[in-house]
């Protein structure tokens, strides 16, 4: 392991971020840069209680911005959510949106930055075909993120998931417009997050990277990324959640998670197709999911992708470079971080096995896996996963 330091630096990829430790000082010129005078800070229940958002919001005040906070939200966040977030950026007469938190505090935040300038209802803005080009683009507020976990890479994605409430379902809500401008990542503020959620948030990341490679399609962009992002992960995942405020470690995993999100413009598969309708229905956290089912799904899909896995094992420099080596290492890094082996473990049952495979096949993220998928296949896939077949 090198780059024992932590790392900083200014980026454009395409949107400004500002990375490195104490950076978050550096909101209110955010703020300012993209014209705000009266920021909505989006974040969680959690998060809105602790120090570093009474801090955020201190610092803004003092430069003359007069934030106010939204943190009515839950965990997987839905569309009500949304809308009552609308309703607060309203009342307030508000100017641009701080989407703060992990995913549900970025994903909430931009999807009402974008929704405060439309009429249109927000499903019709999920990502299915053109639905984007709805959008009135000269409505969306500008948003500056603030990632506190290492995980979705929200921070620089260009879609929110937001659930349906009346069918229990997950939709990405998607338009260009939604990317923030300017990007605060500070890895201090990942030093609180306790081991269970630094491993799942972790994972998280590390489904992104490896679904992006595995994504059928010339992208090799997106597989640089995706492959460093990989290798980043390997390297320090394991020392974020045993060493908590070894902020290299926490560096390295928050820009880990900003190349996953970026790598995946590529595409998602099975494992985010299985993972979303479990959140929706189970409310289950998204990077364990994600976690749980990846080497089922890995399996699965040996026939398409086993070249690239083995090219893969050998640029992480894994002592059995090949497919079966790189299962195994996935496998232990699983039980290393305490990640449970079967989706039964979430809660799924028996049961649902129909209603969620028939979900999971109606996911987006089911057309980008490398083996096409329906429901039947998908069913399977939760029954091996049910049991710890992999």
């Amino acid at each position: 392991m090198t780059d024992a330091t932590a790392p900083t630096g200014n980026w454009n990829d395409p949107t400004k971020v500002r990375f490195g430790v104490g950076r978050i000082k550096e909101l209110p010129a955010a703020c300012q840069a993209l014209g705000m005078t009266r920021p909505l800070l989006v974040t969680d229940p959690s998060l809105a209680k602790l120090p570093m958002i009474k801090d955020a919001v201190a610092d803004l005040k003092a430069s003359g911005l007069d934030a106010a906070v939204f943190a009515d939200l839950k965990p997987n966040p839905v569309s009500k959510n949304v809308a009552d977030g609308v309703a607060a950026y309203r009342a307030g007469r508000h100017d641009g949106v701080i989407a703060f938190g992990g995913g549900s505090g970025l994903d909430t935040g931009k999807a009402i930055a974008l929704m405060v300038g439309q009429t249109r209802p927000i499903r019709d803005f999920e990502d299915v075909g053109d639905n984007w080009k709805r959008v009135n683009a000269s409505g969306i507020a500008p948003v500056v993120a603030v990632p506190t976990t290492a995980g979705t890479g929200s921070e620089v994605g260009r879609a929110s998931v937001i659930a349906d409430e009346a069918t229990h379902t997950k939709k990405i809500i998607f338009h260009p417009g939604m990317m923030p401008a300017i990007v605060i990542a500070d890895p201090a503020l990942t030093v609180g997050l306790p081991p269970h959620i630094t491993a799942a948030t972790g994972m998280d990341a590390f489904a992104h990277c490896l679904e992006a490679y595995c994504a059928p399609g010339f992208h090799p962009l997106a597989d640089g990324v995706a492959v460093e992002g990989m290798r980043l992960i390997r390297d320090w995942l394991p020392v974020a959640v045993k060493e908590g405020s070894n902020l290299a470690a926490r560096a390295h995993m928050m820009a880990a998670a900003a190349m996953g999100a970026t790598a995946f413009q590529k595409g998602l598969g099975a494992i985010h197709a299985l993972s979303h309708p479990v959140g929706a229905i189970y409310d289950s956290h998204h990077g364990l999911t994600n976690a749980v089912f990846m080497p089922y799904v890995l399996a699965f899909n040996r026939s398409a992708i086993e070249d690239r896995i083995v090219r893969l094992a050998r640029y992480l420099g894994l002592a059995t470079p090949t497919f079966d080596g790189f299962l195994a290492w996935v496998l232990a890094l699983r039980q290393e971080l305490k990640i449970p082996h079967t989706c039964r473990d979430l809660g799924v049952e028996e049961k649902r096995l129909d209603e969620l495979s028939t979900m999971a096949a109606e996911d987006p993220c089911a057309g980008g896996n490398p083996v096409p998928l329906d429901a039947g296949k998908l069913k399977g896939l939760y029954q091996a996963a049910l049991a710890g077949r992999v």
